[in-house]
């Protein structure tokens, strides 16, 4: 019995100073788990122009003589779709590439000329459409409550069309049908908005954007024959107000490294 109680007490002892001695070794830091920064992303966005504006320039033909001015014109304002593709590099830097059209929006004209003591109108009616390309960045300026401030600014092209032109004679009998005529134009943007997190790798966000897209310029050819007289849409600028989505693919994981051991 005398034997049983040495050898435990041996053992016990054994036990105190192997933990004691453990415990003046080096102690691992484990890293926390690794946490998603930055990946690839889609997003979607559909918007309305509040405030669309142009300029409208007659282009008169050589071969006529006239002083023919315009007096009045406007661009109805538009829906807009788009969608694209990105890259967040880190929880304030993004970048992404956006497809959109711009659906169909009214384009009116009124101007006067003078000719044999008599002053005579036309009337101007279309449709302006186009695509728009960008390519944006953007940074993220904090987060409160999982929303999010940003900025950004794009540059791009815009493909702009003037559809279904029409030209009314006001007190003329005159007509004229536009040509449909489509151009490429340099584009650029501004943003502004905030977004939310409704889960890490699901966000909404609400944003204004000031664009500027370019021009276009379209030919009238009168119905009953005539040298035919051009006009440019220029200046073609829209703020716009957006609701869009971005889902983050497949977040990166960035390794933690482990802190320094204890000597």
């Amino acid at each position: 019995m005398l034997s049983v109680k040495i050898v435990l007490s041996a053992v016990v002892a054994a036990m105190i100073s192997t933990a004691a001695y453990a415990a003046d070794l080096p102690q691992p830091n484990y890293p926390p788990p690794p946490e998603p920064s930055g990946g690839w992303y889609l997003r979607g966005d559909i918007g309305v122009a509040v405030s669309e504006t142009l300029s409208l320039d007659f282009i008169q033909n050589p071969l006529n003589t006239s002083n023919f001015g315009f007096l009045h014109h406007d661009i109805g304002n538009t829906v807009f779709y788009n969608l694209g593709v990105g890259y967040e590099v880190n929880n304030w830097l993004r970048f992404d590439v956006t497809g959109e059209y711009r659906s169909k929006t009214d384009v009116d004209a009124f101007g006067t000329y003078t000719f044999g003591g008599g002053t005579f109108g036309d009337s101007y009616h279309g449709f302006m459409k186009s695509w728009v390309f960008l390519g944006n960045g953007y940074v993220d300026i904090g987060t409160w409550d999982c929303i999010t401030p940003f900025i950004g600014a794009g540059v791009g092209a815009a493909y702009n069309t003037m559809a279904d032109l029409t030209d009314t004679g006001i007190g003329t009998s005159g007509t004229g049908i536009g040509r449909d005529s489509s151009k490429w134009n340099p584009a650029w943007a501004l943003y502004a908005g905030l977004d939310y997190s409704v889960t890490p790798d699901f966000k909404v966000e609400l944003t204004y954007r000031y664009l500027n897209y370019g021009s276009v310029t379209d030919t009238i050819d009168c119905t009953g024959g005539c040298n035919p007289d051009s006009y440019k849409f220029g200046n073609l600028t829209s703020q716009d107000v957006m609701l869009g989505v971005r889902w983050l693919l497949q977040p990166e994981q960035v390794p933690v490294m482990p802190l320094s051991t204890r000597g």
